[in-house]
């Protein structure tokens, strides 16, 4: 709490300062005169499309419905792991929602999150897709995709949908393989000899 002698104190201290007065205005730069060279990369880089690197296609998927069951691996991927994986016994490190999204807003979001899962090492993660119960045509349309998308993603080691506790038919759990970086620290750690 103030008292009434800091109050002074303080009032004494700020005696001499004076209020900066300037003009409430912004200060205005007259923009600099743009170069034949400054145009000339102006429209170069209108003309240019933005190169997509995405490598996840649009085309035509076979359509999957409501109670449909996606399950997919790559030769390699031992059956325990995988299993582990369809039973949900590795803890989901990261999730993407996909509720409300178009195909080309969730091509975009899968893409992005499976690099950021390799990038900080993610091992196991969810995609929540949605059932698609509320499409006219019967087509879960997202879930389709991504039964396409996925295995087109060199991370992704394996998916499956995920138990009735995580999202039933409308999520699955993905499986992505551990990044270069990881790979020699567990050389490391368990090539130690003693």
């Amino acid at each position: 709490m103030t008292t009434k002698e800091d109050r002074l104190r303080f009032l004494a201290e700020m005696g001499d300062v004076k209020r900066i007065k300037r003009p409430n205005k912004a200060d205005v730069v007259v923009p600099r005169e743009l170069t034949p060279g400054h145009l000339e990369r102006q429209r170069a880089a209108i003309a240019l499309p933005l190169k997509d690197t995405n490598p996840l296609t649009a085309d035509m998927v076979e359509p999957l419905t409501a109670q449909d069951i996606l399950s997919w691996k790559r030769p390699g991927v031992q059956n325990g792991v995988f299993r582990k994986l369809r039973l949900g016994y590795y803890p989901s490190e990261a999730k993407l929602d996909l509720h409300g999204m178009t195909v080309d807003e969730a091509r975009r979001q899968v893409f992005g999150f499976v690099n950021d899962c390799m990038r900080y090492d993610l091992r196991t993660a969810t995609i929540m897709h949605g059932k698609g119960e509320r499409n006219r045509d019967g087509i879960a349309w997202l879930k389709s995709y991504l039964a396409k998308w996925l295995p087109e993603l060199e991370p992704v080691l394996a998916f499956h949908t995920t138990q009735k506790h995580h999202g039933s038919t409308g999520a699955i759990y993905v499986m992505i393989r551990k990044s270069d970086r990881e790979k020699q620290n567990n050389r490391e750690a368990h090539d130690r000899r003693d």
